[in-house]
């Protein structure tokens, strides 16, 4: 069995300011993603300038943290919500949803897209790579702070968390879920994304492999204690709200490669172009 070291959940505390790690992981996936997609930007076939990177990663961050609260209250504490519509503000509470954080990216790189000039395929493609290690940090911000657990198992990689009351040894699937969701998506991602792809290819690569990891370690991890079993008695909440999310990765790439262009960038067959007068054009 494997030991738990145990990690103060609360990095740094001045007087009653305490930071969690659990936040920090945010901040550094944010930033994470805020360095590659200036890298990405340097590319010919990108949608996006190094200028926009900046507002395209703030765009992103208010998706993820209204998108994901939103999520969670309604996919898994929906008759609190309409009990209490005020609990949605209540994030010192904790509750975020990764399906939730989904649709409030969607949503934003949809608008920034607007903004911008181009389309929301071609700019979820190149958003797409930059999620896995906010994703992965994530899930070690759960693994800090003691919760997301697996389900008990006596297998030697069994670990006690010692806030768990039941003291079960049990798997660790935040573990599981930052490599699989954080670095194995982000290398996958990265080196398919690394030269252009049809549009959507990449975004529904990411959809793909995200809900079958997901759909894969929630086997090990412990259902939510106020919801249990969905279907069949041992279908979970993320496993339901994952198959949709395979199958749309199926039907985005068929689609994708049968109908969709490679990208040209926001330069056309020029590349890439530095400034807002050279893309459009002039004023």
């Amino acid at each position: 069995m494997l030991t738990y070291p145990e990690i103060d959940p609360v990095a740094i505390a001045i007087g009653p300011l305490k930071v969690h790690w659990y936040g920090l992981m945010y901040l550094f996936g944010f930033i994470a993603a805020w360095w590659l997609a200036l890298r990405r930007s340097t590319k010919p076939w990108s949608p996006v300038i190094k200028s926009e990177v900046e507002d395209l990663i703030l765009y992103c961050a208010i998706g993820v943290v209204v998108g994901g609260r939103i999520g969670y209250m309604f996919f898994y504490n929906l008759p609190e919500l309409i009990e209490n519509p005020l609990a949605l503000l209540k994030v010192w509470e904790g509750g975020m949803s990764f399906h939730g954080g989904l649709v409030g990216v969607m949503l934003a790189t949809t608008l920034y897209a607007r903004k911008i000039g181009t389309t929301f395929p071609t700019l979820i493609d190149f958003v797409a790579p930059l999620v896995p290690i906010g994703l992965g940090l994530g899930r070690m911000g759960n693994f800090i702070g003691q919760e997301l657990w697996g389900r008990p198992t006596e297998g030697p990689w069994g670990m006690v968390f010692p806030q768990d009351p039941d003291l079960l040894a049990r798997h660790p699937s935040q573990l599981y879920q930052a490599f699989l969701e954080g670095l194995v998506l982000f290398a996958v991602l990265w080196w398919f994304s690394s030269k252009p792809r049809p549009r959507l290819a990449v975004g529904g690569m990411f959809v793909l492999l995200y809900g079958i990891f997901r759909f894969l370690v929630e086997f090990v991890r412990e259902p939510d204690g106020h919801i249990g079993f969905d279907l069949f008695g041992w279908m979970t909440r993320g496993q339901l709200l994952s198959l949709p999310m395979i199958v749309a990765g199926i039907v985005l790439l068929v689609w994708s490669y049968r109908t969709q262009p490679l990208p040209e960038g926001r330069g056309g067959k020029n590349g890439n172009k530095e400034t807002r007068s050279q893309v459009n054009g002039g004023a």
